[in-house]
């Protein structure tokens, strides 16, 4: 058997695919990232299961639909009684196993004051909701206990590691995370390092995103994304900020990879950047996310390192849900049989024929859709209906993707699109079935 290689998930919170200069940004947000893409695979059409930040990060996981764990939701915490999590199948391969920065799956759902109960979202997350991870440095709702240039994470021993006067947050996390890789350079096992960044997730508190100081000169002449032009929402004065954002995590990727480099361990190093969901501004509904819009669900995903040829560019639709068995594959571990997705490897090999793919909404809905290259389908249960899932649905939107790739027009009340409809039903509901066992009804538009 061949050397497993290191393995680090980079992952970012409520960054849109078209931040990216390798998915056709224009201003210089991401070149390290852009290297990575011609060196490595670019998932050109990814998707989010769930766009929504506790729901996403609990897939990743568990490697199971967030229905599966009962993490519909955010402020649902990850079981503790589950029988493989992704920490616990990378360390039966051998790996060591470290999660750095932001969890959002500790705090559990019975509801108090704040609205969940207990609140981890400010305090040290137990062991018992860590997941299984060795070495632990974050913070449940890394929102909640920082801010761009102050703040704070928890280490294994629960104690605070505060921020250092005048340094970024992605930049301390970044220092933290090659603190922990210098640590496994004479290691007999391979590690796994799940790095977890809240940029460009707006600062909760203060209703906004926080880029660096300067991003909003650096990034000031942005061109307008066309799902954005002539809409409403917040995007105006925060899309600078949010591309500088962007821009900071690229420079931190950067570094990683030049400590790789220095260590003489980049051949041997699997890096996966993507991120939980994308953002619309507040254009689609009262805040980020939380919709079926691409806005929402597309995100970028770009893989390097050994099992991943270089300057490829796979089109078929992939989903978040594939990155567990991915992570697996790369570590050569055997999947467990109840995971979900399919391996990337498989797909950029050209061994996936799945065409559409399926995403669970909720909080602003409880929703269904299904997309592929051609259309966007979407339905939604109505008022008073559970939060998790619903026996009857409405059609709610129809994007015909290739006329309209912004999403402008919703065609789901077009008479002459009732044909469409009815294949696309055909199609959710075979989904919903596979993943949730139940077969609702869905009311067609009128």
């Amino acid at each position: 058997m061949s050397k497993q290689p290191n393995i680090i998930f980079f992952f970012t919170d409520q960054q849109r695919w078209d931040t990216c200069g390798c998915y056709g940004q224009q201003l210089p947000v991401t070149p390290n990232l852009d290297k990575m893409a011609e060196s490595g695979t670019r998932f050109e059409n990814a998707f989010t299961c769930q766009p929504i930040c506790g729901p996403a990060r609990a897939a990743l996981q568990s490697g199971k639909w967030p229905t599966e764990t009962d993490c519909y939701r955010n402020h649902r915490h990850l079981p503790v009684d589950l029988s493989h999590t992704l920490a616990a199948e990378m360390q039966k391969a051998g790996y060591q196993t470290a999660y750095i920065g932001k969890w959002h799956l500790a705090a559990g759902p019975n509801a108090n004051a704040l609205g969940y109960d207990p609140d981890y979202s400010i305090y040290p997350v137990p062991e018992k909701h860590r997941g299984g991870y060795q070495h632990w440095l974050a913070s449940d709702t890394l929102e909640f206990t920082s801010h761009s240039y102050d703040g704070h994470m928890f280490d294994n021993n629960n104690q605070a590691r505060y921020f250092p006067v005048g340094r970024y947050r992605a930049d301390v996390q970044t220092d933290w995370a090659l603190e922990y890789i210098d640590s496994q350079n004479n290691s007999e096992h391979p590690f796994f390092l799940f790095l977890s960044y809240i940029e460009p997730h707006q600062q909760n508190d203060h209703d906004c995103y926080e880029g660096p100081k300067g991003s909003k000169q650096k990034f000031a002449n942005f061109q307008i994304p066309g799902d954005l032009a002539g809409k409403q929402g917040d995007w105006v004065e925060n899309y600078p900020d949010y591309l500088g954002c962007c821009n900071s995590l690229d420079n931190n990727l950067g570094r990683i990879q030049a400590k790789l480099n220095k260590m003489g361990v980049s051949d041997n190093t699997i890096i996966i950047y993507t991120s939980d969901h994308g953002s619309h501004f507040k254009t689609r509904n009262s805040e980020y996310k939380r919709a079926c819009h691409d806005s929402c669900l597309r995100i970028p995903m770009v893989v390097s390192g050994p099992g991943f040829d270089s300057n490829n560019v796979v089109s078929q639709p992939v989903s978040l849900i594939d990155i567990p068995k991915t992570l697996l594959e790369a570590a050569m571990a055997e999947i467990p049989d109840d995971w979900r997705g399919i391996p990337l490897q498989q797909t950029a090999a050209g061994k996936n024929d799945r065409e559409f793919i399926f995403a669970q909404l909720s909080e602003s809905q409880t929703g269904r859709c299904i997309r592929n290259l051609k259309w966007k389908y979407s339905v939604k249960a109505p008022e008073g209906a559970p939060s998790d899932a619903s026996d009857v649905y409405s059609e709610d939107f129809l994007y015909d993707l290739e006329n309209d790739p912004h999403e402008r027009c919703n065609l789901v009340k077009k008479p002459e699109f009732k044909s469409v409809r009815k294949q696309l039903q055909t199609i959710l509901l075979q989904n919903i079935k596979k993943v949730e066992g139940t077969s609702p009804e869905i009311i067609p538009a009128v």
